[in-house]
């Protein structure tokens, strides 16, 4: 059935724009933590948009609220006062951890880490950015020059200078052999020698787990070692949540937190999950670097009055359902079972994740070398078994991407684990 429209998608789309699956799919509508396709058939969603549906599919409370909210009015721009906007700004700001915090709200994430950038380099006037290895920021200019993922940075053309440090990707690279401690002072080490041979950047921006990459993570505390060093320098912290925030790793609300020692980040960025399909991205930030701007700016569809009133209604159920709780609980049972399958599966490298966020890294029996054939072939065996899985990966493309709605049951974790096992025992 979706012959015909993928023609026309190709004849109209550009040829990057990449699809997922041999017969590309069409998904006409969702409830829960299922979709159906243009033929009928019925998935169970372990990917959720790309972690954005990220509470449940036609939530009522979500639809409720767009659906009233759009009665009134859609949209007025940030040039007129906004209660929805207001409201929720009022919650970010409480939420995130940020003393006197301000927050600027855009339409993805992209938008978000570019605002970002923007305002760190004007604060600290420099056009230098710290970034991770096997990291991703987005598709803009500016963000596609601080991504450290080749697959997902089409030019070295950028506005700024970009210096990758290590530590992002814990079981590759010289550290991988180390233990966490050691790991984390070599980082740290790596990170003071690159600063001794550089002007003085304006931020770090890291995601807490890179999503894009893989769903890989270092040890905890890494980013809190880094801001130390950091701190000292004037250089500031972004930790780019967009798709760690909201919960989804379970054991904390923002991804940063598993890195708090040394207080929060000094610029957030969120999307994906609190609109829970709705375009909502933004950026928290302490007043002095929100207001470092000397010129005009508005938003014209950031804030608007629908995106707002999913986001608000959104995370009022994720909260009043302790959705954080259930991503840790059911994700803990799923990481383990799925351990449990992979250590009979000789392709699999890796299980690794938090919460709902998990990551199946794969590669050639008996090497460390990426099997992206392997992914692409999983992919597809657990869709013609029901299900929807993600893949990613800095080794090209290797790793399998697991990211449900963070209302799913144990039952649906314990049927999308049996239809992974079928799909990674077929290799």
């Amino acid at each position: 059935m979706t012959g015909g429209l993928l023609g026309r998608h190709r004849a109209v789309l550009p040829d990057w724009l990449a699809l997922y699956y041999a017969d590309p799919l069409e998904i006409t509508h969702g409830e829960g933590r299922h979709v159906w396709d243009a033929d009928g058939n019925r998935y169970l969603d372990f990917f959720g948009g790309i972690l954005t549906t990220m509470t449940a599919h036609a939530l009522p409370e979500v639809t409720k609220a767009v659906a009233e909210q759009a009665g009134r009015i859609v949209h007025s721009s940030t040039l007129y006062l906004n209660r929805p906007m207001v409201e929720l700004a009022e919650r970010v700001a409480h939420l995130s951890g940020i003393p006197d915090a301000r927050v600027f709200f855009t339409t993805s994430g992209t938008e978000a880490n570019d605002t970002a950038l923007l305002l760190a380099t004007t604060y600290r006037r420099s056009n230098q950015i710290l970034a991770m290895r096997n990291s991703y920021h987005g598709r803009s200019f500016s963000t596609v020059g601080i991504t450290g993922n080749k697959g997902w940075s089409p030019t070295s053309l950028s506005p700024l200078q970009t210096l990758y440090v290590h530590g992002g990707v814990r079981t590759r690279g010289p550290y991988a052999h180390l233990n966490d401690a050691d790991f984390v002072a070599a980082c740290v080490e790596d990170l003071e020698d690159l600063l001794g041979h550089t002007r003085p950047p304006a931020a770090l921006i890291a995601e807490p787990v890179q999503g894009v990459g893989g769903f890989t993570a270092p040890p905890d505390g890494l980013y809190a070692a880094f801001r130390e060093v950091l701190r000292e320098r004037g250089v500031l912290w972004i930790s780019d949540e967009v798709q760690t925030g909201w919960g989804r790793t379970g054991d904390h609300f923002w991804g940063w937190q598993a890195h708090g020692q040394n207080g929060p980040p000094d610029l957030l960025t969120f999307a994906k999950g609190i609109g829970n399909g709705m375009s909502v991205g933004g950026v928290v930030a302490r007043a002095e670097i929100m207001n470092c701007l000397d010129s005009n700016s508005i938003s014209t569809f950031g804030g608007t009055q629908i995106t707002m009133a999913a986001g608000l209604a959104n995370l009022t159920y994720l909260l009043e359902h302790d959705l954080q709780g259930n991503a840790r609980r059911v994700g803990g049972l799923l990481l383990a079972r799925l351990r449990a399958i992979a250590a009979q599966v000789p392709a699999v490298r890796e299980v690794r994740g938090r919460g709902l966020m998990i990551g199946i890294e794969l590669a050639r029996p008996g090497t460390d070398e990426a099997d992206p054939d392997a992914a692409a072939a999983v992919l597809e065996a657990a869709r013609a078994g029901g299900l929807l899985i993600g893949k990613g990966g800095g080794h090209n493309t290797s790793a399998l991407r697991i990211a449900p709605p963070l209302t799913l049951t144990v039952a649906e974790a314990e049927e999308g684990a049996d239809i992974l096992e079928d799909a990674l025992r077929s290799l």
